[in-house]
């Protein structure tokens, strides 16, 4: 495998001057973005197969180590970045929570407890699962997915090895052709890279088609804080064009959701503004343009 074995221009990366290492690196930085275009249109093909979650379903991820966490971590920012539901994610990770932070001896080698796991969660064909792992063999990646598949869940793999059998048996297969590694092994570098930004151009595109993204705002973003909360209005402002009472009145009438504020402000009624949504499948987009063709009378 590409990503495990030894690149003779390395073999002295520890003699080399430190100005030395870190050109060669950010190299592979560089080499990292260019295998995920080459996958672009691989990406495209599963984002676009994973927008039948429109209907609902759970987006699941699965992985172990650094691919693990990688994984998970794209998983978990779709909560407050774009208001995923966190009952329609699921994130699997060899040897759990206390993975995220330390390696677990043996967590990738368990394929029995990925077997289990997908059947404890009723993984089925409402769901997408997307399992990472450079090498392409990690049997507990590997069997997530192979027993996702049997129990016809959307599958997506992402390795950073041709031919291997997560590309091979995935409905859809994501190589990263990152190659050798500065440091033989240690794919949290060009292979991690690779994966980072495959799964968050996936994600958001898929996030975009869902209608989670409105005019380039996070319109579904969760107001945790004070911050987000200001960011939400600010949003709204800029969208409605209304004045700072007019945005807060209606947030305040609104709940506090964006997308039923900025009907509102278009003249609708807290009931229509959820029937237009519910109508368009929650894409503002669509829903503003019906309430603005009710308000003409067209």
């Amino acid at each position: 495998m590409d990503t495990e074995r030894p690149s003779p221009r390395f073999a002295d990366i520890d003699l080399w001057e430190p100005a030395e290492v870190l050109e060669a690196m950010v190299s592979g930085q560089f080499a990292a973005v260019a295998a995920v275009r080459a996958a672009l249109p691989a990406i495209e093909r599963a984002a676009l197969a994973m927008a039948r979650l429109k209907d609902g379903g759970r987006l699941v991820y699965a992985g172990a180590g650094t691919s693990g966490r990688l994984a998970v971590q794209d998983g978990a920012e779709l909560m407050p970045t774009f208001g995923w539901p966190r009952d329609r994610l699921l994130l699997l990770i060899a040897g759990g929570e206390e993975a995220m932070t330390r390696a677990i001896e043996g967590a990738e080698d368990e394929a029995e407890h990925a077997v289990e796991l997908i059947r404890r969660h009723a993984i089925g064909a409402r769901d997408a699962v997307v399992a990472v792992a450079a090498s392409g063999t990690t049997p507990f990646t590997l069997c997530c997915l192979r027993q996702a598949k049997q129990c016809g869940a959307l599958t997506i793999g992402i390795a950073n090895n041709r031919a291997t059998p997560l590309l091979c048996e995935a409905e859809h297969p994501i190589l990263l052709e990152t190659g050798a590694e500065p440091i033989a092994g240690s794919t949290r570098m060009n292979a991690g890279t690779a994966q980072r930004i495959t799964l968050t151009l996936m994600s958001t595109l898929l996030m975009i088609r869902l209608g989670r993204v409105y005019r380039g705002l996070m319109v579904e973003v969760q107001a945790t804080n004070a911050k987000l909360v200001r960011r939400k209005e600010r949003m709204l402002l800029y969208l409605s064009r209304r004045s700072e009472q007019e945005v807060g009145e209606a947030l305040e009438r609104a709940g506090g959701n964006l997308k039923v504020a900025m009907l509102l402000l278009q003249g609708c009624d807290a009931a229509t503004a959820e029937a237009l949504l519910q109508r368009t499948g929650g894409h503002l987009r669509a829903a503003v343009d019906l309430a603005r063709i009710s308000s003409s009378g067209g």
